[in-house]
């Protein structure tokens, strides 16, 4: 687990990571290292990710500092419309008037009328969703095109992305391959790795989180054999097949103790609190509640028990999950 080149320090440049791909801080909420968006440069450059609302300024002056014009951007393509992920992308559709936004066929209706969306975000999040996320604006359904499985984002000659069907971590997650660096780009699919704690976490959250798609979509990063992986949260790694059965293996993890409480009638939340919660001590704790605020216990522990009470996988289907895990 290798990263190649994350942020350190607080710098206010992307930084290139090779092959004409930039990393982009997002910086959530204020706070570096959590949130990232890729650019990839070429005759059609593409952003993919754009963070969320709160992000739109820094985003705007990381783009304009690698030197990318109002005209410029061609496309913008969202792994999913999770609001730290996609929150800001009618404000960047506006300033980059010329940019077709790639998304799901699932996450298309939202974008275009975020009513809803910006509705059951306002139950989950409370008074957090303007303090740390922002709203989501409108994005002219003109702009928005579906993609799906297969389908290539073109670059430049020879040059493309291409977008694999992700679910799991949601219904309407995609990952994108480029073939020029060999990067995937992972979204929220292979959970969370932030650089200052280095540990791999999976991200379950309600509504729509499914343990057998979770794991087939990682299965189908490695048939790209990547050279490495790009999270969302945070940053570029290689020993991309050494990581991804790491993700495997920990998504396994995760629900084998959620469905164990869950049968044993025992609370999910605290079952995980109790094997995976970080304690402060080599990692700083101001680094832990950073992390759990991206990916806490408490979503993780809802999305598994949703999951399971839509019936979820036997503790043998699970255990099956595991002999397929490499």
């Amino acid at each position: 687990m290798t990263p190649i080149k994350v942020r350190v320090s607080v710098v206010d440049v992307a930084i290139e990571i090779g092959s004409g791909v930039f990393e982009v801080d997002t910086k959530l909420g204020g706070r570096d290292n959590i949130t990232a968006g890729y650019l990839i440069r070429g005759d059609a450059p593409l952003l993919i990710e754009v963070g969320s609302q709160s992000s739109v300024d820094t985003v705007l002056d990381e783009l304009s500092n690698i030197g990318l014009g109002a005209g410029d951007l061609a496309g913008i393509a969202l792994t999913h419309i999770h609001l730290d992920h996609a929150g800001g992308v009618g404000d960047i559709a506006k300033a980059f008037p010329n940019a077709t936004i790639y998304v799901h066929e699932r996450g298309a209706r939202h974008l275009a009328d975020p009513s809803r969306l910006i509705s059951s975000a306002e139950t989950v999040y409370g008074e957090k969703l303007d303090t740390l996320y922002g709203r989501l604006l409108p994005t002219d359904a003109s702009r928005i095109r579906v993609v799906g499985d297969g389908d290539e984002i073109r670059i430049s000659t020879n040059h493309t992305v291409e977008v694999i069907n992700s679910p799991g971590h949601a219904k309407h997650h995609l990952g994108y391959f480029d073939n020029v660096s060999g990067l995937v780009f992972t979204g929220d699919a292979a959970g969370v790795l932030l650089p200052e704690i280095r540990l791999l976490r999976p991200a379950t959250p309600p509504a729509d989180f499914d343990l057998a798609s979770a794991l087939s979509s990682l299965r189908r990063f490695k048939e790209y054999s990547p050279i490495a992986l790009a999270f969302a949260h945070y940053g570029v790694y290689g020993s991309p097949e050494e990581l991804l059965d790491e993700a495997i293996e920990s998504l396994i993890s995760w629900a084998t103790v959620a469905e164990r409480a869950y049968l044993d009638g025992d609370d999910i939340e605290s079952a995980l609190y109790a094997q995976f919660n970080l304690e402060a001590g080599e990692i700083a704790q101001e680094a832990i509640e950073r992390f759990d605020t991206l990916n806490g216990i408490h979503s993780n522990a809802q999305g598994l028990k949703i999951w399971l009470e839509r019936g979820g996988a036997s503790q043998s289907a699970i255990g099956e999950h595991h002999g397929h895990a490499h």
